[in-house]
Order: C-alpha cells, then structure tokens, then sequence
C-alpha cells in the first residue's frame, strides 16, 4: 500500500462523515423552519382573535351614552336630596 492510497481512503472517509454531519444539520434546520412557520400562523390567529374583540366606537359610545345617564339621574336624586 503506498501513501497515496492511504489518503484516499482517509479522505474518502472524512467526506463521508462530513456529508453525513451536513445532512443531519440540513435536516434540523428544515425541521426548525416548519416549526417558525407552524408558530408564525399560531401567533398570527392570536393577533386576529385579539384585534376581533376590541370594542367598536358605536358600542362604547353606547356604553358611556348610558353610564352618564345613570349618573346625571343619581346626580338628579342627591340634588333632590340637598334641597329637602
């Protein structure tokens, strides 16, 4: 066996474990990827599901519309009050 012979196997070894450490390393980060993406779509459901339940204008001047009613009716029952 001479030198060269010996190289090329060694090398030929070496390639081996090289492709093969790179393949693993492809695969994790295309596992890593589907899983960015599968979180990508979970957040983006829970930014719609929060943006949906926001209150519209219409229903909180609503809201306020009829609180301040209530008010200026207890309003009314302690004026009543002072002046007896």
């Amino acid at each position: 066996m001479d030198f060269q012979f010996l190289l090329n196997i060694a090398l030929s070894i070496i390639g081996t474990i090289s492709g093969w450490l790179f393949k693993i390393l492809w695969d994790a980060i295309v596992d890593l990827r589907k899983a960015d993406d599968a979180l990508i779509d979970k957040v983006a459901k829970i930014e719609i599901m929060v943006a949906g339940s926001y209150v519209t204008r219409d229903e909180f001047q609503k809201t306020v519309t009829a609180m301040f009613a209530k008010l200026d009716r207890i309003e009314d029952k302690i004026g009543q009050k002072a002046d007896r």
